[in-house]
């Protein structure tokens, strides 16, 4: 597009240089003054507009140069590069539009600071980031055989021994602390492409970075970072079987000591691709299964990412980007079957389950999620004052699958009860009361009526069995409550006493066979699946058996005085069996 500096023109001249991709800025070599103008006119005028394209400058008129005129003094961050031509004698114009295509194409100015010649911080951090990436063996080193994939990945062809021996000498001629006894270091990565930069083989870079999935202002692409993938309603998304190989290998990759688990400094190094821990504003590591010291293992690893897949899979598509996943990110998710017609066939078929912890505060709701994810029991109360959520794996009929507990505090009960959105997304509710507390049945009883919870599985569980069991204050007893819904009596667990009755297989059951814990549910259950009967039957026997063994735990320690030494032995062995 042809322009005109003329004080009438200058609203159309704005408005053409804001379409712009490049702009072609040219003087005349045989007047000094033309020149001169660059940059007392033209350069400030098109940065005043906030306008961040490249500059050509094109010195026009070679034909009738003087011999004294030289016009290569000008530098600006803001010009790609210089061409003179003659447009009367056709001399070097196919010239201008080919570095006129390229600066668009493979613009110098985000790359390299043509001043200072260094390569600008951002080109830099994108490429340590691909060095990280390419370094799959994590030893700060590009072995040959990492050059080569490297190689193949960007160029689509692999280099010969004595081209890769060829490279390395380049460099270490130039840059001796470049390359070592291994291979390439990342001073010799970066000084690679600085050297292509100086000798105008921008191509090189920009087709390297490009394929890591960087833009032209070198921030990663949304298209990269999140491709189109459309959830239907009802459905969830899990991590698929290369999704979970991928991030089992990254694990491996990166627990350099070899002793199962990932320390603090090595999820750092983990995430050094990316913009760093995505749960680092949750309780996480607590969320999920560590070591003692708090490293996180490869089981609590998978089933972390598991979770964050549920609950925000543009998270997990974002983070394989980051970490370097090869090809479509969208393979290592799959979307599972809609929810009603799961439980129109009468199996579910997901890996992943969600369950909401409701009750009142202080039931214990939070000792009931941390004993799952095998954390320690804390005597002292503690309200939870932010979101807190665990995940552990349940192995069914030796199958694993993943249970997602989410603890529902009082503050937020009427945001997630009441939502249709929030009931949908979850496959069962834990109902949580104390035993020892009169009023702590009559909350749940008065929740389930306020949000009309009939249609959602649900599974009744009574806490704090190793204290006194008091008659709770509501117009009937949680037992004969639950067999009024046609629903399993309350499981009764001690989490201090480590009595968990199968609990969280049985969640994990519920959610796999919805139908056999959903109030006043009148579909038939098939034999095959677990039976309502068989829950209740487990249910019973679980809190008898805790019941009792608490029960003849506290009389045999109120009655030790009394009891002579051989009645003591009579009983321990029946404790033990219990236990």
């Amino acid at each position: 597009m042809d322009s005109s500096a003329r004080p009438e023109q200058r609203e159309q001249l704005e408005a053409e240089i804001r379409k712009a991709h490049v702009i072609c800025i040219v003087y005349a070599v045989d007047d000094p003054n033309t020149f001169n103008r660059l940059s007392l006119f033209w350069l400030p005028y098109i940065r005043s507009l906030g306008v961040n394209v490249p500059s050509i400058l094109v010195g026009n008129k070679i034909d009738i140069r003087g011999d004294d005129m030289t016009n290569h003094n000008l530098e600006d961050e803001e010009v790609e590069t210089c061409v003179e031509c003659s447009a009367k004698q056709l001399l070097n114009v196919s010239e201008v539009f080919y570095f006129a295509q390229k600066a668009v194409l493979h613009p110098t100015a985000p790359l390299y600071d043509s001043r200072e010649h260094v390569l600008k911080p951002q080109c830099v951090e994108a490429l340590q980031r691909i060095f990280k990436l390419c370094d799959t063996d994590k030893d700060n080193v590009l072995n040959d055989k990492e050059l080569n994939a490297f190689q193949r990945k960007c160029f689509n062809t692999p280099l010969q021994q004595n081209e890769l021996d060829g490279v390395k000498d380049v460099v270490r001629q130039h840059e001796p602390s470049g390359v070592n006894e291994y291979g390439l270091t990342e001073i010799g990565f970066a000084f690679l492409h600085s050297l292509f930069i100086q000798r105008g083989r921008l191509e090189t870079t920009w087709t390297v970075l490009r394929k890591f999935g960087y833009g032209d202002d070198l921030s990663l692409r949304e298209d990269f970072l999140l491709p189109p993938f459309e959830v239907p309603p009802e459905c969830s998304v899990e991590l698929s079987p290369h999704g979970y190989q991928f991030l089992a290998e990254l694990f491996q990759a990166y627990d350099k000591d070899k002793d199962g688990a990932l320390n603090i400094d090595e999820l750092t190094a983990l995430f050094s691709t990316s913009p760093g821990n995505p749960w680092e504003h949750t309780a996480f590591p607590h969320t999920t299964i560590t070591t003692e010291t708090g490293s996180v293992t490869l089981q609590g690893w998978l089933a972390q990412w598991s979770m964050t897949t549920l609950a925000n899979h543009q998270t997990t598509l974002k983070y394989l980007a980051y970490l370097g996943f090869e090809g479509d990110t969208r393979t290592a998710l799959k979307i599972t079957r809609p929810r009603r017609l799961d439980r129109k066939k009468g199996k579910i078929q997901r890996n992943v389950f969600l369950c909401y912890v409701v009750g009142a505060p202080g039931a214990g709701k939070t000792s009931l999620m941390k004993a799952f994810v095998q954390k320690p029991f804390a005597d002292k109360y503690q309200p939870t004052k932010e979101p807190f959520h665990v995940v552990n794996s349940v192995e069914m009929k030796g199958v694993e699958k993943y249970l997602v507990m989410e603890e529902i505090g009082a503050e937020r009960e009427a945001e997630v009860l009441s939502s249709k959105k929030r009931l949908e997304a979850c496959d069962l509710l834990c109902f949580v009361y104390d035993t020892s507390n009169a009023h702590s049945f009559d909350y749940l009883a008065s929740l389930r009526e306020k949000y009309k919870l009939d249609h959602v599985p649900v599974v009744f569980v009574a806490t704090k069995c190793e204290l006194d069991l008091v008659t709770q204050r509501y117009e009937v007893q949680p037992d004969v409550y639950c067999r009024q819904l046609k629903l399993a009596v309350p499981l009764s667990v001690s989490v201090k006493e480590q009595q968990m009755a199968d609990l969280y297989h049985i969640l994990t059951g519920v959610a796999m066979n919805p139908a056999i814990a959903t109030p006043g549910s009148l579909k038939q259950k098939n034999e095959e699946l677990w039976l309502p009967r068989q829950y209740i039957t487990l249910s019973l026997v679980a809190g008898a058996v805790i019941l009792t063994t608490l029960a003849g735990y506290k009389l045999l320690k109120q009655h030790t005085s009394v009891f002579s030494s051989q009645n003591m032995a009579s009983v321990a062995p029946k404790k033990r069996d219990y236990l």
